[in-house]
């Protein structure tokens, strides 16, 4: 019978000294004279298999000229193994090459450096490392739908060429079929000749479509492809980034940041309980003490706090900031580490100043802070973003006109306040930044399978 090494390492009582045929491929080859060791992985689990072979096989003389990466199929006896850490191996009967692999394969069996293989990004999930990177995002995935789904949420597709940019940074891909060539001899746009009609991008939130489904169904989320025209080369920024964004009617700050919380628990607490090998792999390899780090996070205490009171904290501590905190403005890398290291734990930062948060948050009844939070974790710093969104129509109307807006343009998300609207709010999650939190891998380049940052764009 034909078995993946995931069925075979879930019960190897069951498949003791059976013969049974597994189908994969070579990660290593080691021959000798009269026998040889091929150390076998199908990708099913991270865990690999040993195959022993010797000369009484009749093709002898050819296995032992077989390459690294070789797919092969073979059939054999599963008995246990004398090598210590090793519970099985396999007495081979029969080995078939599936295909060859020529001897220029990159992936050889020895350390390659993270900027190797992202050269190389279609073979990396070939080696340990990212094997175990993309399983967990995999996993990881599956854990944040399942959430959602369990407790009654709609799954909304948000569309990807969108006319309206959410943030209002205006960093954002333009989508044309113009005649680019022309426009730059004239120096002339009519985007009312462009495909759609107008001016489009490819989105940077889904949010404010969300809104409208939360609206109609009261509990909504997003998870998809989101875009970012940012000419930035830092460790945790790509242009092309997967985002997590739920919407929930009849919802304020507190209740949003609960399941903040309770999302955040769930989802660590599933990838700890369903890739123990990929993060025992990690703790001992990436991020010594990741495995302590997540584990103390499911059953750590919130601690929430108003930014002003954070910036206090700051001012008062004796440090000397590269970047000196004040009030009204944001917070530093180093100010978010210190923060959750002061609470020793997860830290919710709440009431942000008014200024520098986006046009559609709650405004809070000092006049000078919104009902905006962002989530604090210890050794990512800021995971997580969201605020109760501004419900009252002519607040809405008269913030969009302090920051120079176009109603007109978004007449369809203002008549959300006018058509049964309601308490709502929301949050957003960077899917790549949950991952590197979770495996201690810190380049945002090496959780994502292929990455798109400026002067990158392969495969």
């Amino acid at each position: 019978m034909i078995l993946d090494l995931k069925e075979i390492y879930a019960d190897t009582k069951a498949y003791l000294n059976k013969e049974v045929t597994v189908q994969g491929w070579i990660r290593n080859h080691r021959k000798q004279k009269e026998f040889g060791f091929i150390d076998f992985s199908d990708g099913t689990t991270f865990t690999h298999l040993q195959i022993v072979y010797d000369n009484k096989l009749a093709n002898f003389d050819e296995i032992t000229k077989l390459h690294i990466g070789s797919a092969i199929s073979v059939t054999g006896i599963l008995i246990p193994s004398p090598k210590e850490g090793q519970e099985l191996e396999m007495q081979c009967k029969e080995l078939t090459l599936e295909g060859d692999c020529d001897e220029d394969y990159p992936i050889q069996p020895k350390r390659h450096t993270r900027e190797f293989l992202r050269d190389n990004a279609y073979l990396r999930p070939r080696t340990n490392l990212f094997n175990a990177t993309f399983r967990v995002r995999s996993v990881a995935a599956y854990a944040i739908h399942k959430y959602f789904q369990e407790r009654g949420y709609v799954y909304f597709h948000a569309p990807l060429i969108t006319a309206s940019d959410c943030e209002g940074a205006g960093e954002m891909f333009q989508v044309t079929t113009l005649d680019l060539d022309r426009i730059a001899k004239s120096g002339e746009v009519d985007y009312s000749k462009d495909f759609f009609g107008k001016q489009t991008s490819l989105t940077v939130s889904g949010q404010l479509e969300a809104e409208t489904w939360a609206l109609a169904y009261k509990k909504t989320y997003t998870f998809g492809p989101t875009f970012r025209a940012e000419n930035s080369n830092t460790k945790t920024h790509a242009n092309e980034f997967w985002m997590i964004e739920p919407e929930i009617a009849f919802c304020d700050l507190d209740q949003d940041m609960d399941i903040m919380e309770d999302m955040l628990k769930y989802v660590v607490k599933y990838v700890l309980d369903n890739c123990p090998l990929e993060i025992d792999f990690f703790d001992a390899f990436v991020e010594k003490g990741l495995k302590e780090k997540l584990t103390k996070l499911i059953s750590s205490k919130f601690t929430r706090i108003d930014h002003e009171e954070v910036i206090k904290i700051l001012k008062e501590a004796d440090v000397k900031w590269e970047f000196p905190p004040e009030y009204g403005e944001d917070i530093a890398k180093e100010h978010e580490k210190y923060i959750t290291e002061y609470f020793n734990g997860p830290v919710f930062i709440k009431n942000w100043p008014k200024d520098i948060k986006a046009f559609y948050m709650k405004q809070n009844a000092d006049g000078k802070t919104v009902a905006a939070v962002d989530l604090e974790v210890p050794g990512a710093g800021e995971l997580m973003g969201g605020s109760q969104r501004e419900e009252d129509y002519d607040k809405l109307v008269s913030r969009m006109h302090e920051l120079g807006m176009n109603t007109d343009e978004l007449d369809w998300y203002l008549n959300l306040r006018r058509y049964g609207g309601c308490v709502h709010s929301g949050f957003g999650m960077g899917f790549e930044r949950l991952l590197i939190y979770l495996t201690g891998v810190e380049n945002i380049r090496d959780v994502i399978p292929y990455y798109r940052t400026p002067n990158n764009c392969d495969y």
